[in-house]
């Protein structure tokens, strides 16, 4: 997928305690490619060796390390992203099971140092900042290697957003509902989207995302009173 070009840069806040990957980075970010000579479409706006060094700053995404100063902050990602972060996780930790907590906990994404590059790195970043569903090599390895019961696992926000929508509430009503932004409602259904297509039960359109959730469990019939009309519609085997 080509980069796309926004009518501004996406701004990015990196947390990382190693001043040579903040290098990194930055050269990364400093120009669009060898090859073109258009701005770039990725900004460094602040970096720090601590999450509390870059909260201040007004960043589209927030570029997360998991071991800063010899501790991980894999119990921070959840409250990061309900407090309406974009948070891609780019850790050398890439082992499945780690994958998998930060997606649990609401990541957006998760990059692993050990084969990022500028390309993949930047397009992860255009894809999260617009609220489009990424899926990096790590992630689709965590997720093939789920021995988890095979139904996606849902945060509580993204239940509670897909349970407001599912009730017939705009997604404007659903962000006033739970006093986030509008875009943290559509990631949230977008998130629950990639999960459901990554366990093989792809999910395009509400009607379809309903059943699953209620095949699942994860949304009692009763919580919905569309449901009785939406199941009359649709075939039992379709799931």
């Amino acid at each position: 997928m080509g980069q796309q070009h926004l009518a501004r840069p996406v701004t990015v806040a990196l947390v990382e305690d190693h001043q040579v990957v903040v290098d990194g980075v930055r050269s990364w970010f400093a120009s669009s490619g060898p090859t073109d000579l258009s701005p770039s479409p990725v900004e460094l706006v602040a970096q720090g060796p601590t999450i509390e060094s870059v909260l201040g700053a007004d960043a589209d995404v927030l570029l997360l390390d998991l071991n800063l100063n010899g501790t991980m902050v894999i119990d921070r990602v959840a409250e990061l992203c309900q407090g309406g972060q974009r948070v891609i996780v780019f850790s050398e930790h890439e082992e499945p099971e780690t994958v998998r907590a930060v997606l649990d906990s609401g990541a957006s994404a998760f990059i692993g140092k050990g084969r990022a590059t500028r390309e993949t790195c930047v397009e992860t970043i255009l894809e999260v900042a617009a609220d489009r569903p990424s899926v990096t090599p790590p992630m689709a390895q965590a997720i093939a290697t789920d021995e988890r019961p095979h139904r996606p696992q849902l945060s509580d926000k993204e239940r509670a957003a897909l349970l407001f929508w599912f009730q017939s509430m705009s997604k404007a009503s659903v962000a006033a509902r739970m006093g986030i932004k509008e875009r943290t409602v559509r990631q949230y259904i977008d998130r629950a989207r990639v999960k459901y297509a990554a366990a093989g039960r792809p999910a395009p359109t509400k009607e379809k995302l309903l059943i699953c959730a209620i095949q699942d469990g994860l949304i009692q019939p009763d919580e919905v009173t569309i449901y009785t009309s939406l199941a009359a519609k649709t075939p039992p085997d379709q799931g």
